[in-house]
């Protein structure tokens, strides 16, 4: 996500956002843990606030000039009370997903839309514990997997003006490709309503997949998480 700070401001000097926003998000997709091969991980929004501990969403930008900037966003969600799952010889698990992204911005101008090209890091932190079903996987410890890594990633984004206030917006990076992660793609499509000279609703819908793995799947200390993180999107932009 990257913000159109330049709405009725000068070019000519740094312009600065801080968004706080929440997703109602759902997770979609399976893991592997040592022995455990494509266990599901599907978590609906129904689930994720009932077992809800601890989430943090936050976006801070910095544009100078119109033209070059950067941008930093984090969101964490802890599930902390186990998440009911009999497939797959899980009975339960317990997901905290931490995820943060440092980019360089450049901005593009044709006629009046906007497009902005995109450079930096995802970085991706991911607890998980789980309870087996001793019927299906006898003898086997309950496994807990802690995990983190980086991708690169490179994406474009769209701004389109509707009206003065009206703002159409589009997005889409990938990145990954076998360095870290086997592949990773973010993208997302919404508009931007600016209620005031510094305050901007934002709402769209995103989603956001990756395909990691590390060791040899099967094997003690193997890990593989392939899931998509998707909902709708809704967040207050404060400019200064």
């Amino acid at each position: 996500m990257i913000l159109p700070f330049m709405h009725g401001q000068k070019s000519n000097d740094w312009t600065y956002g801080f968004e706080v926003y929440g997703m109602a998000a759902s997770i979609e997709g399976d893991a592997s843990i040592g022995r455990i091969q494509g266990a599901p991980v599907d978590v609906g929004f129904d689930q994720i606030l009932e077992t809800l501990d601890l989430a943090a969403m936050l976006h801070f930008e910095a544009m100078k000039n119109n033209r070059w900037g950067f941008y930093v966003d984090y969101s964490f969600m802890d599930l902390g009370a186990n998440l009911q799952n009999s497939r797959g010889g899980i009975l339960d698990a317990d997901i905290r997903q931490g995820i943060m992204e440092a980019m360089v911005v450049r901005r593009l101008t044709n006629g009046k839309n906007t497009f902005e090209v995109y450079g930096g890091l995802r970085w991706w932190d991911m607890d998980l514990d789980v309870i087996l079903d001793p019927v299906l996987l006898p003898g086997t410890a309950n496994p807990s997997v802690q995990e983190d890594w980086i991708d690169i990633v490179v994406g474009g984004r769209i701004l389109v003006p509707l009206s003065d206030q009206w703002t159409l917006t589009g997005q889409l990076d990938l990145g990954g490709l076998g360095i870290e992660s086997d592949f990773t793609l973010s993208a997302s499509l919404g508009v931007q309503y600016w209620m005031t000279e510094t305050m901007v609703l934002d709402i769209k819908y995103k989603a956001l997949w990756v395909d990691y793995e590390s060791g040899t799947l099967g094997s003690p200390g193997s890990f593989a998480y392939d899931t998509v993180t998707h909902g709708p999107y809704a967040g207050v932009i404060f400019k200064f």
